[in-house]
């Protein structure tokens, strides 16, 4: 394949296809925990379900912030492999183009796991 051709698909698979998945990760909410059926109102196990609501919450918050930074560096990565491609020709491959599009993938995979959620 074409280093051009594999640069794009690339792209298009950290910055395009993660969208949707981005939205629907952040729309997503746990399901909601059941505690004592004979626990009255305002009881321990209300508590108890409200804190760990709020907890996932939380954590959902923090994943999303997680991946807005790892959709930023992969931005800037892309960017910095596309400049190296530039610089190149097609009898020499630097290095550093090599070096990026493996950080890239790492950190594509990375904003992957971090998309599917705790499971």
């Amino acid at each position: 394949m074409p280093l051009n051709r594999m640069l794009s698909t690339i792209l298009f698979c950290v910055l395009v296809l993660p969208c949707p998945l981005l939205s629907q990760a952040s729309s997503r909410t746990p399901p909601p925990v059941r505690g004592d059926v004979n626990a009255a109102p305002g009881d321990a196990a209300d508590t108890r379900d409200q804190v760990m609501r709020e907890m996932a919450k939380k954590a959902n918050l923090e994943r999303q912030a997680a991946l807005r930074t790892d959709a930023d560096k992969l931005l800037k990565l892309a960017t910095d492999l596309k400049v190296y491609v530039d610089k190149s020709n097609e009898h020499i491959l630097s290095v550093d183009v090599v070096k990026k599009a493996e950080e890239i993938e790492k950190l594509a995979r990375s904003v992957k796991d971090k998309m599917k959620g705790p499971n």
